[in-house]
């Protein structure tokens, strides 16, 4: 958005932080409940193998959450450039 009504908004201090804080106060633990949930499921049916190939997933779904909440992930990416160009 461009022109007075943009810089209205920017004057008036809105930003996207309540909206961020939410989802992380609320929406990621209720994720993770699910999850637990969903595995202790598969694995009271019996299905180990199940279960140990969707924590895999699992795993490197959580490591791209904690990337985004963070904040950090400029700094991960340049770190991961930096191992493969020297």
């Amino acid at each position: 958005m461009t022109g007075p009504g943009a810089v209205a908004l920017y004057a008036q201090g809105l930003s996207t932080g309540g909206i961020q804080g939410w989802i992380t106060d609320n929406v990621v633990p209720l994720v993770l409940l699910g999850i637990a949930i969903i595995l202790l499921w598969i694995g009271g049916r019996g299905d180990n193998a199940g279960v140990a190939r969707r924590s895999v997933g699992l795993v490197v779904g959580l490591i791209a959450l904690g990337i985004a909440v963070s904040g950090q992930g400029p700094v991960i990416g340049n770190f991961l450039a930096g191992l493969l160009i020297g």
